[in-house]
């Protein structure tokens, strides 16, 4: 039972800081989770990989993978619990108010520096991912022609996503069959 309530409050937790999406939450996740010893950096990145090809919010699934995975259904559950109090708490406090203070210059001013902090947050963290993605010159290649897709807008972060996973797949069953 005390795991359950461990997982709810690591969660609500990370949901209560988790502002810009589900890659914001990445330091906070790798501290919570992998810091308890309840998921390895590789395990994270993983949940991660696949949290972005399944449907629904990354946040989300990252969360139910790792209570599914520690405690089954009920810990999912906890997870997921955890995760979507706070922004449901919050959202429905501010819904009302925001609406007439929105126009205000300090509050323009307020979400300008959480985007900057969220950018902040992220850096080291892609910087990690890279570190362990990128094997080979194959991996540095997609990560390359990923980037320069998403840049320039020329194809969606979905397609982008789906290509990358095909395209590493692929390579990875090429160098299967050559050994």
């Amino acid at each position: 039972m005390k795991l359950y309530f461990n997982l709810f409050w690591s969660f609500f937790k990370i949901g209560l800081f988790t502002f810009g999406g589900g890659y914001a939450m990445l330091p906070l996740l790798q501290k919570e989770i992998v810091g308890k010893g309840w998921a390895t950096d590789d395990e994270l990145l993983d949940y991660y990989a696949i949290g972005q090809v399944t449907p629904g919010i990354i946040a989300l699934n990252v969360s139910t993978f790792i209570g599914y995975r520690l405690k089954g259904f009920f810990g999912a559950v906890c997870t997921l619990v955890g995760m979507v109090l706070p922004s449901l708490l919050i959202i429905s406090s501010l819904a009302y108010g925001l609406a007439y203070i929105w126009e205000n210059v300090y509050i323009q001013h307020a979400f300008a520096g959480m985007r900057l902090m969220i950018a902040a947050l992220l850096a080291p963290m892609v910087v990690k991912m890279i570190q362990k993605s990128v094997i080979d010159l194959w991996t540095y290649a997609i990560l390359i022609m990923a980037f320069a897709a998403t840049f320039y807008g020329i194809l969606s972060p979905l397609f982008i996503v789906l290509i990358s996973s095909v395209t590493g797949l692929g390579l990875v069953m090429m160098k299967r069959r050559v050994k």
